[in-house]
C-alpha cells in the first residue's frame, strides 16, 4: 500500500490463507480503503486456496502455476511488489517440503530478476527463525517481529537478523499496529546534532529567574523538578505553563496524577490561573493514567499530540507514574526518545518526578538528572513546628546559576523564594 501511494510502485498481494474481502475489510479497519488502489490499478489482491480438497499431490511438481500469476500482475498492472502471506500454508498443505524448498527459492530467484521486490511472510518456529527453517536461507532481509506480554501491558518488538550488502542495527525496536498503521520507534537519536538556543525563557516565577541568572530556562533545554510529595512540584510546573501562555505560545500539559478540572482548581488557591489560558486555546491538558497503555504507545501519542498542536513547551507530571508501565531501563528509553524527539524541534520541556521521603536527591527515581539540561530539587525540611518546602538549583548547564537553598513559598499571592531565614511574609508573589 506504501509503495503505490508514495513511489507510484504498483503491489500484489498473494495471499494463501484470507480472501481479498476479508484482506480488504482488516485494512478497513485502520481507516485504509483499499478498494481505490484497486480500482486505480495500483494494488491487486489474489488469493490460492489451498484448503483440503484443493490440491493433489502426485510425483513432482512446480510452482510455474503460482509464478505465473505473479508475472501476470506484472503484465496487467506493472507490478514492483509482492506479497507472498504465508507460505507456511503452503508448507502444511504439501508433503514434499524439499522439492518445495526447491521451487520456492526458484521462484524468488526469478523475481529477483525481474527487480521485483517480494516480501514472504512466516510463523516463527521453536528452534528456526520460521517454522520450516527455509526462508531466512534465501532471503536478503529477515525481520524477526516479536508480540509479548509485560505486568499485562502487551509489547511489539522487531529485530533485523540480518541484511545483506547493508549495515544495520541487531538491536530489538518497538513497534506499534494503531489506525495510522505500523510505527517502528527507534531506541534513540543516531547522533546528538540538534540545535543549542542562547534564547531563555522565563519559569514563571521571578525569584526562580533570578537564581538561573536572570532569564529562566534557555529555550529548547529539558528542564527536571524532582521532590516527594507536597513539595510544589505540579505549582513550579503550572507556573511555567502560565509563563509560556503568556508569551502568547501554545503549551502541552499531560497530567498523570490529576484530572484538566482538579489541576485548574487546585491551582487557583496559590493565584495560578490554567482556566483562563485553557479558554484561550494557548493551553492544553491532557490528563489520564499511564498505565491504560505501554510505553510506546504513549510516546506515538506524545508525538502525535505534539505535531498536531505545536507546542512551544511541554509538561509531564509526575513522570514517575510510568513505573506502573514498565521497568526503569524502559521508562528511561522511552523518555530519552521523548527528549530527542522534542529538541529536534527545539521545544522546552520540563518534567515532574516523584522522589521517596528518604532517597538522597543525588538520586532520582529514573535516573534522569543525567539527561536533564537544568535539575530543580524541591524538599521538606522541617523548620521548628511547620514543615516548609526548600529549593535547590542542582544544576543547569550553560549560565550562571545560585545553587543556594531557597524556601518556596506558596501563597495565594502565588509562587515566590525566600532565604531560608527570611519570613514569608516578605516574599515577593509572582506577577
Amino acid at each position: 500500500m506504501h509503495g503505490a501511494r508514495e513511489f507510484n510502485q504498483p503491489g500484489l498481494f498473494l495471499s494463501f490463507e484470507e480472501s481479498p474481502t476479508q484482506i480488504l475489510e482488516n485494512f478497513r479497519s485502520f481507516g485504509f480503503h483499499l478498494e481505490d488502489l484497486v480500482e486505480e490499478k495500483k494494488l491487486k489482491i489474489s488469493h490460492v486456496e489451498l484448503g483440503q480438497g484443493k490440491t493433489i499431490e502426485s510425483g513432482a511438481f512446480t510452482l510455474e502455476g503460482l509464478l505465473i500469476r505473479v508475472e501476470q500482475g506484472i503484465a496487467a498492472i506493472g507490478v514492483k511488489r509482492v506479497v507472498l502471506d504465508s507460505m507456511d500454508a503452503l508448507f502444511s498443505a504439501l508433503a514434499n517440503t524439499q522439492n518445495l524448498r526447491n521451487e520456492i527459492a526458484r521462484m524468488l530467484q526469478a523475481l529477483r530478476d525481474r527487480q521485483v521486490s517480494v516480501v514472504v511472510t512466516a510463523e516463527r518456529g521453536a528452534d528456526e527463525f520460521s517454522r520450516y527453517g527455509f526462508q531466512e536461507y534465501v532471503s536478503d532481509c529477515v525481520l524477526l517481529l516479536d508480540h509479548r506480554i509485560s505486568g499485562q501491558i502487551s509489547k511489539r518488538r522487531v529485530r533485523i537478523v540480518k541484511y545483506r550488502g547493508s549495515r544495520h542495527s541487531a538491536d530489538e525496536f518497538p513497534f506499534l499496529i494503531g489506525r495510522t498503521g505500523i510505527s517502528v520507534l527507534p531506541i534513540t537519536s543516531v547522533s546528538l546534532d540538534h540545535g543549542a538556543s542562547n534564547e531563555r525563557v522565563s519559569s514563571g516565577v521571578d525569584d526562580l529567574d533570578e537564581m538561573l541568572g536572570g532569564s529562566g530556562y534557555f529555550k529548547g533545554s529539558t528542564v527536571l523538578v524532582t521532590g516527594q510529595a507536597g513539595t510544589g512540584k505540579s505549582s513550579l510546573a503550572s507556573a511555567f505553563a502560565v509563563a509560556v501562555c503568556k508569551r502568547s505560545e501554545r503549551c502541552l500539559y499531560f497530567s498523570f496524577e490529576e484530572s484538566a478540572a482538579q489541576k485548574t482548581r487546585n491551582m487557583k488557591s496559590i493565584g495560578i490561573d490554567l482556566e483562563a489560558w485553557l479558554q484561550r486555546g494557548l493551553l492544553t491538558i491532557e490528563a489520564f493514567r499511564p498505565s491504560h497503555r505501554g510505553l510506546e504507545e504513549h510516546l506515538v501519542a506524545l508525538a502525535d499530540r505534539t505535531e498536531a498542536i505545536e507546542p512551544t513547551c511541554v509538561i509531564m507530571d509526575p513522570i514517575t507514574d510510568f513505573i506502573s508501565v514498565g521497568d526503569v531501563l524502559e521508562i528511561k528509553s522511552m523518555l530519552t526518545r521523548i527528549l530527542d524527539f522534542l529538541k529536534h524541534r527545539g521545544i522546552t520541556m520540563l518534567m515532574t518526578a516523584l522522589t521517596p521521603g528518604s532517597s538522597d536527591q543525588d538520586q532520582t527515581e529514573m535516573r534522569l538528572s543525567s539527561l536533564s539540561d537544568t535539575w530543580i530539587a524541591v524538599n521538606r525540611a522541617g523548620a521548628g513546628a511547620s514543615r516548609l518546602s526548600g529549593l535547590q538549583v542542582v544544576k543547569s548547564r550553560g549560565m550562571q546559576h545560585s545553587q543556594e537553598v531557597r524556601r518556596l513559598v506558596m501563597s495565594s499571592r502565588g509562587l515566590s523564594l525566600t532565604d531560608q531565614g527570611g519570613d514569608s511574609h516578605e516574599s515577593r508573589p509572582i506577577a
